[in-house]
């Protein structure tokens, strides 16, 4: 009669507890490896990580990937491809990169370990090939040219690129203690230096976030649809519209 095992702390018995050691390996390849190291923030990311989310040995992962670069760019491409791209619904150009816009700033925002990885060229052209060629299809529907979309969409997407830039600075600065007004503020009292206009400014309050997102990147799209002729006020209440809209999206509950 053979003994059985004593439970484990946590109420499950050894014999169901997956083990990295002796028994049968579990049965992984580059695609679970992939959803695994999807599913880890980009900051705790690491072989020893994913080999523990996937119940294996970290000398097993080599055989399905070089190293920890590889299991990064694994990481940020199936992170690319989680994330809700703009649907193509057949709407204005300038509400589609407005959406565009607000959807990376958003992305990079709330993971700066993405936005690591993108600019590093981590994140390759294979992840984002498939919105790219939506973005110029529904250009070229109306009336652009293929490559005055991919300018246009070059010009959204790095607009939306240093807004992310500023405000994760930004958020660090002030988590830090050395926020824009209060350094400026100290440099002031302290009298190093005149800084006449920064002072002036001051007195209104603040010198930080003095030029919203939406503000930014509606005026990016005017200035696009000034070069192409259209309708520049229709554009514009548009795209009041979608802001008012995607606010009211993002609005907690009450």
């Amino acid at each position: 009669m053979t003994k059985s095992q004593p439970p484990a702390a946590d109420g499950r018995s050894a014999r169901s507890r997956p083990s990295s050691r002796g028994g049968r390996p579990a049965r992984i390849d580059r695609a679970a490896i992939a959803r695994a190291a999807g599913e880890i923030p980009l900051a705790e990311l690491s072989m020893r990580s994913v080999a523990e989310r996937l119940g294996v040995t970290v000398s097993s992962l080599y055989h399905y990937v070089a190293g920890r670069d590889e299991l990064f760019a694994l990481a940020a491409e199936q992170t690319v491809r989680r994330l809700a791209h703009p649907v193509d619904r057949g709407q204005h150009w300038a509400v589609w990169f407005y959406e565009w816009a607000v959807y990376i700033r958003s992305a990079f925002v709330a993971d700066p370990g993405l936005l690591k990885q993108y600019v590093d060229g981590v994140i390759g052209v294979e992840a984002m090939a498939e919105n790219l060629n939506a973005a110029l299809d529904l250009c070229v529907r109306q009336g652009f040219s293929v490559s005055a979309a991919l300018r246009t969409y070059e010009l959204v997407s790095e607009c939306a690129l240093g807004s992310a830039i500023t405000q994760i600075r930004g958020d660090h600065a002030r988590a830090t203690g050395r926020s824009v007004d209060r350094v400026i503020r100290r440099m002031i009292v302290d009298g190093d230096r005149p800084l006449p206009r920064l002072e002036f400014l001051l007195t209104g309050g603040t010198i930080e976030q003095t030029f919203p997102f939406p503000d930014q990147i509606t005026t990016v799209l005017l200035g696009v649809a000034l070069q192409r002729d259209e309708n520049v006020a229709e554009i514009r209440d548009l795209l009041r519209a979608e802001s008012r809209a995607g606010a009211e999206r993002t609005r907690p509950a009450s």
